[in-house]
């Protein structure tokens, strides 16, 4: 009688033969927590170089934030104003600037503080969008404005640079809204600047006088310039467009005073009798 040997079926090749639930190696969880854990590292620790770096870009130059400390959520840095790439005017605050960025569910909130100039901090939201980033500064109000040097705008160049403006900066700003998109700064809302006792290299006399500059956002953002007090008496209107600044003004002086203030009349503009016609852009 002939026996019947039970068949055997080779197992596949190329099939794995360890279950479903096999426990990960040892090492790749190591691999995986050193990566997790630099990115968090990298996260908390970022230095302040990095958001200096950042600003310098946005703003092609015109801020920077020189001898950063810290890291991008804590930190402090010299704020410089300057005129944008290859320009050499710049100008710096007298103190430094400190700021704390936290983020949050909708973006990130921004306290910055500046002993010279700011009587508390001063917050800011700060929410992402597709093409950019909106900013939305805490109102300053008339009463209580930051107070700023006026030569800090020695920085912006011409014609700052020329003057070399003394005296203070008081900034309010009500219902601001910044838009970074695609390149391009969109301003909403409204600010005044006034300048307090101005002096001027150019001149004698001092003070010229006060005065107040009063931007207004919108799709065509304009700038008003007035005379507060003073024997130099400045008038203006001016809009923004194509990223340009488009300005016609003029100034004079008081007549018991023209003959102190003919040198810097015929500096800041064109003569045209008594006035000197101002023309930006």
């Amino acid at each position: 009688m002939t026996r019947t040997m039970p068949s055997v079926v080779a197992p596949r090749r190329g099939l794995s033969t360890h279950s479903p639930h096999s426990p990960v190696a040892p090492w790749r969880w190591a691999v995986l927590g050193a990566v997790v854990g630099t990115l968090v590292a990298v996260l908390l620790f970022a230095p302040a170089q990095w958001l200096a770096r950042g600003v310098a870009q946005a703003t092609q130059g015109r801020v920077q934030l020189r001898a950063a400390q810290g890291t991008v959520w804590t930190g402090s840095a010299q704020l410089v104003l300057g005129a944008g790439s290859g320009s050499d005017a710049l100008t710096a605050l007298p103190s430094r600037v400190h700021w704390r960025l936290r983020p949050g569910a909708s973006g990130a909130s921004l306290a910055l503080a500046a002993p010279c100039c700011l009587s508390h901090d001063w917050l800011w939201k700060l929410a992402p969008t597709l093409q950019g980033v909106v900013m939305t500064p805490a109102d300053l109000t008339a009463a209580q404005p930051s107070r700023w040097p006026s030569s800090l705008l020695s920085g912006l160049g011409t014609p700052w640079n020329t003057l070399q403006l003394e005296g203070t900066l008081a900034l309010s700003a009500q219902q601001m809204r910044l838009e970074l998109a695609n390149g391009q700064w969109q301003l909403q809302g409204s600010a005044q600047l006034d300048a307090q006792r101005m002096t001027t290299s150019l001149s004698t006399l001092k003070p010229m006088g006060s005065y107040r500059m009063r931007w207004q956002g919108g799709a065509a953002p304009t700038l008003t310039l007035s005379t507060l007090d003073g024997s130099l008496q400045l008038s203006g209107q001016g809009s923004w467009a194509n990223g340009r600044l488009h300005f016609d003004g003029e100034a004079s002086a008081a007549p018991e005073r023209a003959e102190a203030l003919a040198n810097l009349l015929n500096i800041i503009g064109r003569r045209d009798g008594a006035r000197s016609i101002i023309k930006v852009g």
